[in-house]
């Protein structure tokens, strides 16, 4: 036996549907091996003292070889640059409080 939907209910989820619609100017995922002309754009991104601070911070110099992929790193998300698991895993002091 199939539940019954009232009139109310499929009114509803109709007008919600509208209301998305009418805004939404572009749908992600429709062409995803295409990127829209109206998306935004990147164009430098410029990455200071503080930054390098906060992306090697726990690393003692001389810094190793295979960071040199910051160099590279623009306005994007890198999970090097946020701290990790704490306790045992947090080999490079994310979580140790400073103590004067």
């Amino acid at each position: 036996m199939r539940p019954k939907v009232g009139n109310a209910t499929v009114a509803a989820i109709l007008a919600v549907a509208t209301s998305v619609s009418a805004h939404a100017t572009e749908i992600a995922g429709l062409h995803p091996d295409r990127r829209s002309a109206s998306a935004p754009v990147i164009t430098s991104y410029s990455k200071d003292s503080a930054w390098y601070a906060e992306a090697l911070k726990g690393i003692e110099q001389p810094y190793p070889a295979s960071l040199r992929f910051l160099e590279d790193q623009a306005n994007w998300f890198t999970p090097f640059k946020h701290p990790g698991a704490e306790g045992p895993y947090d080999i490079r002091g994310w979580y140790q409080s400073e103590t004067p």
